[in-house]
């Protein structure tokens, strides 16, 4: 396209307009001092206690509250999910004495932890599943040779957020208990799951031997992540978070934001699952297309090329101050692109009709 600008000025020019944007579709995130703000207030309610080295405080509270929640008998709070769940399997698979581990081949510890899982661990990953696929219980008995642990990611983000059904979970999770292997649940967005199955957090958890959640995701939490399980693996996993340098001084700040999302967000997420899955097809009436509403955000793919729709992105939050979806990728058809729609408290304070006609300003063409 002629006279198209430089990735740096458009980065520069996506700061500005979303600093000057005084609505948004997209998650507009407080200033350093509102967050603070925020913390203090809901601090004050929690304990005075200070955690220290992983221990009491905040910290504590957040590991009670994230077993109850699960129904496991214990959680470890760790500062980041990569560190988690690499624990998490080290621990049973130094218990079966096989590093052996099957995940889906889109999974985050194959594409977005730097080779981690295997410099660190010296794991063998194993495809349980290929592509934009869902787990099922024939993949589980497919897998020849011995397994030290199984991994299913709920949702699997890089296929389009995608979610097994119910009947095909508990198929996995019979399956993995037939052949004694320890079942897995990458729950980053276990959270916004949940409405998709219907079922309470603790009944989905069942299902796993141990389960990774994050707090930073659907929760709007600074950082941080729980692994949830039986109480001798939870506390193996302790001990490799201090190996890995996680066991720092205090943590204070991350669990109390953990602790407003659990609070505040997680009841709403049946509401937000709800505006997904009417926001997606109002957005199909407008020409674009979706993925699969599973979870509480989704694929959009629009007919234009990325770098195009991200300046008409721009274009839009200069013209009419609305934060709006910037990054774009290629999709597999030619001349389409899509981004990533995330349902959360500031979407939902637009009636979906609207929403979907301030997406559908991407379709326009650009000013000259």
């Amino acid at each position: 396209m002629a006279g198209m600008t430089t990735d740096l000025a458009l980065d520069d020019r996506a700061a500005a307009a979303r600093a000057a944007a005084n609505r948004g579709l997209v998650r507009r995130p407080l200033t350093m001092a509102d967050e603070l703000r925020s913390l203090a207030d809901h601090g004050s309610a929690q304990s005075t206690t200070w955690d220290i080295y992983g221990a009491k405080g905040p910290v504590s509270e957040l590991e009670s509250r994230v077993a109850q929640l699960l129904d496991k008998p214990a959680a470890a709070f760790f500062p980041s999910g990569v560190m988690a769940q690499q624990a998490a399997l080290r621990a049973w698979c130094d218990r079966s004495g096989c590093r052996r581990v099957a995940l889906p081949d889109l999974s985050h510890l194959l594409h977005h932890e730097g080779d981690g899982p295997r410099v660190l661990h010296d794991f063998e990953l194993h495809p349980l599943t290929i592509g934009a696929v869902t787990a099922r219980g024939e993949h589980v008995v497919a897998i020849p040779g011995r397994v030290g642990a199984i991994l299913v990611e709920l949702p699997l983000r890089d296929g389009g957020y995608l979610l097994p059904s119910w009947s095909e979970l508990v198929e996995v999770s019979s399956a993995c208990r037939g052949r004694s292997i320890p079942l897995h649940f990458d729950g980053a967005r276990l959270w916004e799951s949940a409405p998709w199955f219907d079922r309470p957090l603790s009944e989905i958890a069942a299902l796993a031997d141990s389960i990774y959640v994050s707090f930073y995701k659907g929760l709007g939490g600074l950082a941080g992540a729980c692994i949830a399980g039986p109480a001798d693996v939870v506390e193996e996993t302790r001990l490799w978070r201090k190996r890995m340098g996680g066991t720092v001084y205090t943590l204070f700040p991350h669990a109390l934001a953990a602790l407003r999302g659990l609070d505040t967000l997680l009841p709403r997420m049946p509401e937000f699952h709800t505006y997904a899955k009417e926001l997606a097809n109002a957005l199909t009436s407008k020409g674009f297309r979706t993925s699969p509403v599973h979870s509480v955000a989704f694929r959009l793919f629009a007919p234009w090329m990325p770098r195009e729709l991200r300046e008409r992105a721009i274009v839009v939050m200069e013209r009419d101050r609305i934060v709006m979806p910037d990054r774009w990728s290629a999709a597999d058809v030619p001349g389409w692109s899509w981004t990533e729609i995330t349902v959360g408290p500031t979407i939902v304070e637009w009636p979906v009709d609207e929403a979907a006609s301030v997406l559908e300003r991407l379709l326009a063409p650009l000013p000259g």
